[in-house]
C-alpha cells in the first residue's frame, strides 16, 4: 500500500472507533478527521469542503425542510388520520408503516418516501406517548428495502442499468429488479416488523418531552362553507377521539347549549367547546376545516398575510387582563390576537372563552400575528412560557403542499429533473407560498447531520482517488478465484455492503459494478447475477447512519447514537444475503 492509502485507512479506522465509542458527537469527530486529512495532505485543500455542496448533503437538508412544510400544511395530519391509529400496538404500527413505506419507495425515490412518512411517524409517536426512536429506524430500513424492487426506487439500480448499457449494450428495464429486489425486500420487511424493531435500544428516558401544562378549554367555530353544517355534534366524536380531543359542548349566538347539545344540528357560526392540548386543538381544527374564530375575526387574522404564531402565557396577579375577559380589554381589535384557550387547573369554565374573566395563575393559549408574541405578552402584562415549538397548521394550503411535493417526486422519478433540484424548487415554492415561513427556514435543518455528511464525503473521495477502493477490488478478485459461484456472489455482496456502509451507495455502486463484471468474465459466466448482487448489496447500508441518506435523516429525530444501527442492521444484512443469493441464481442463471 502507498503511504496515502495507509494514512486514509488508518484515519477511517480511527473515525469509526470514535463514533462507535460515542463519547464525542459525530459531527465533531467527522469534521476533525477531515481537518486532519487536509493538514496531513491526503485530502486536497481545494476539495476539503466539497462535501457540503454534494447532492447527498443537499438532499438531506432539503428533505428536512420539505418534511416541515408537509407537517405545517396539514398533509401529515391527513395521512395520519386516514391510515395511522396511535392506539395500535407498536408492532402493528411498524408493520403498517413499513408496508406503506416499502410500496411508496418502489415507485418514488426512497429518500422522498421517507420524507413523506417520517413526520407521520413522529406525530404518531407523540400521540402514543412513546419515543419516535422505536419506529423511525424500522421505517428507514423499510423504505431502503422497498427501493430495491424497481429501477427508479434507488440510485444504485439506476447506475447498474446505465453500466450494463455501456458494457453489454442494453440497460435493465423498470421491473427487471423486482424478482430479486422484491423478494429480498419482502423478507427484510418481515424481519423488521416481527423481530428487528425489538433490537433497537429504548431511549425513551433520553427523549425530551414537552412541559406538561394540562389541557386547555378552547373554542373552534363552524365556518360558513363547512361540510359539517347540518350534522349532529355527536357525529364529530369519533374524529375528536382519534385526535385526543374532548368535546364539552356547543355555543350558539353567544349562549352555551346544555342537555341536548350533543344531539344539536350544527349551524354556521356555532362554536365547539373543547378540552385538549394545544397541538391536538390545532390538528382537530385542521382535520375538520374549522375556524379559530367567527368569520370577521378569522378574516382579520389572515389579513396581514405574514402568518400566525401560537404562544402560551401565564397570568400574574398584576396583569392587565387579570379579572377581565379578552373581550372587555379588546384583545382582538387592539392586538389583532385571539384567545384560543384557557388552562385553569381544577376549575370549570362555563362561559365563552373570550368572555370568561381571567384569573391569576391561568395559562392562556393565544393566536397572534407572526413575530408579535413578545409585544402581545408585554401588553397583556403576562409572562411567557418556554417555547414548545407550537405552530399553526395552514390547512388552506394542504393540497398545494401535497401537489408541489408530488409533482417534484414524479418529475425526479421520470428523470425530467435532478432530485436535489426538484426538492430545492419545492422548498422555494413553500417559502413563497408561506407554507414554511422564511424566518423558520433554517430552523428545520439538522446541522450536525449536515456537518457529518459534508465531512465524510471528501474523506471517501480521497480514499477512492488514492486507489484504496481499487486495492479492495483487486484483493476480492484474487480471494474468490477457484470458488463456487454462490460463494463468489456472497463475498462480492458482503464486500459491497461493507463499502456501502462507509461510502455513499452511489460511489459504492460505481466501484463495485465493474468489479462484478470483471469477476463474471474471469469465471466465463453471465455478468447479470453479479450486477444484481451489487445492486442489492449497494442498497443494503444498514450498519451506520452515513451509508444511506435515509439513515442519516433519522439520526437526529430518532435520538440514535452511531452504534445503534448495527443492532438491527447486522442481522438484516445477513438475511438480505441469505435470501438474495438463491433468488439471483434462480432468476439470473450463470
Amino acid at each position: 500500500m502507498t503511504p496515502d492509502q495507509i494514512i486514509l485507512f488508518g484515519l477511517f479506522g480511527l473515525v469509526f472507533a470514535l463514533l462507535l465509542w460515542g463519547k464525542y458527537r459525530y459531527d465533531i469527530v467527522a469534521f476533525s478527521a477531515l481537518m486532519v486529512g487536509v493538514v496531513i495532505g491526503v485530502v486536497p485543500a481545494a476539495d476539503a469542503f466539497a462535501g457540503f455542496g454534494h447532492p447527498a448533503t443537499l438532499v438531506v437538508a432539503l428533505v428536512l425542510v420539505v418534511s416541515a412544510g408537509l407537517m405545517r400544511s396539514g398533509a401529515v395530519f391527513l395521512i395520519t388520520r386516514t391510515l395511522i391509529d396511535s392506539s395500535r400496538s407498536l408492532a402493528t404500527h411498524i408493520t403498517l408503516m413499513g408496508a406503506i413505506g416499502g410500496v411508496l419507495s418502489a415507485f418514488m425515490n426512497n429518500v422522498a418516501a421517507l420524507a413523506l412518512l417520517m413526520p407521520v411517524d413522529v406525530q404518531t409517536a407523540r400521540k402514543a406517548k412513546r419515543s419516535p426512536g422505536l419506529s423511525l429506524m424500522p421505517l428507514s430500513f423499510a423504505t431502503i428495502l422497498g427501493g430495491m424492487a424497481t429501477l427508479i426506487g434507488t440510485p444504485p439500480n439506476i447506475i447498474i442499468a446505465a453500466i450494463r448499457e455501456e458494457t453489454l449494450g442494453a440497460p435493465y428495464s423498470m421491473f427487471d429488479f423486482a424478482p430479486v429486489g422484491g423478494v429480498t425486500a419482502i423478507a427484510g420487511l418481515i424481519f423488521v416488523a416481527l423481530i428487528g424493531w425489538r433490537l433497537i435500544p429504548d431511549r425513551s428516558d433520553a427523549t425530551i418531552q414537552p412541559t406538561e401544562i394540562g389541557q386547555y378549554i378552547a373554542e373552534l367555530t363552524v365556518p360558513p362553507d363547512s361540510s359539517h353544517i347540518g350534522k349532529r355534534l355527536i357525529e364529530l366524536e369519533q374524529d375528536a377521539g382519534q385526535g385526543d380531543v374532548a368535546i364539552l359542548g356547543l355555543i350558539r349566538n353567544g349562549k352555551r347549549l346544555y342537555g341536548t347539545a350533543m344531539n344539536a344540528d350544527l349551524r354556521e357560526g356555532d362554536a365547539l367547546v373543547l378540552e385538549a392540548a394545544p397541538a391536538a386543538i390545532d390538528e382537530f381544527r385542521a382535520a375538520l376545516s374549522l375556524a379559530f374564530a367567527d368569520e370577521e375575526r378569522e378574516d382579520q387574522l389572515h389579513a396581514a398575510g405574514e402568518g400566525l404564531d401560537i404562544i402560551e402565557v401565564v397570568v400574574p396577579t398584576d396583569a392587565r387582563i387579570t379579572g377581565k375577559s379578552a373581550l372587555t380589554i379588546g384583545l382582538h381589535w387592539r392586538q389583532r390576537s385571539v384567545l384560543m384557550g384557557i388552562s385553569r387547573q381544577g376549575r370549570k369554565i362555563t362561559q365563552q372563552v373570550r368572555k370568561t374573566p381571567i384569573l391569576a395563575g391561568d395559562i392562556l393559549l393565544l393566536l397572534v400575528p407572526k413575530d408579535t408574541g413578545a409585544d402581545v405578552t408585554e401588553w397583556l402584562g403576562c409572562l411567557p412560557l418556554a417555547d414548545r415549538g407550537l405552530t399553526v397548521t395552514q390547512d388552506r394550503k394542504t393540497w398545494a403542499a401535497i401537489g408541489l411535493f408530488g409533482a417534484a417526486v414524479v418529475a425526479a422519478s421520470l428523470g425530467l429533473i435532478y432530485l436535489p433540484v426538484a426538492l430545492g424548487l419545492v422548498v422555494v415554492a413553500y417559502v413563497l407560498t408561506r407554507i414554511v415561513p422564511l424566518n423558520e427556514l433554517y430552523n428545520h435543518i439538522n446541522w450536525p447531520v449536515v456537518v457529518l455528511l459534508g465531512s465524510m464525503i471528501p474523506l471517501g473521495a480521497a480514499l477512492e482517488d488514492a486507489g484504496g477502493t481499487q486495492l479492495i477490488a483487486d484483493a476480492l478478485v484474487g480471494l474468490t478465484e477457484g470458488y463456487a459461484p454462490w460463494v463468489v456472489l456472497s463475498v462480492l455482496m458482503i464486500v459491497t455492503m461493507s463499502l456501502s456502509d462507509v461510502l455513499n451507495n452511489t460511489a459504492t455502486t460505481i466501484v463495485a459494478a465493474p468489479v462484478g463484471i470483471q469477476m463474471a468474465q474471469t469465471l466465463n459466466v453471465s455478468p447479470d447475477p453479479f450486477l444484481m448482487a451489487v445492486a442489492v448489496a449497494a442498497s443494503s447500508a444498514f450498519l451506520t447512519p452515513i451509508g444511506h441518506k435515509n439513515n442519516t435523516l433519522i439520526l437526529g429525530p430518532g435520538g440514535y447514537s452511531f452504534g445503534d444501527y448495527w443492532r438491527m442492521g447486522l442481522p438484516l444484512e445477513i438475511i438480505v444475503v441469505a435470501v438474495s443469493i438463491p433468488a439471483i441464481l434462480m432468476v439470473w442463471p450463470l
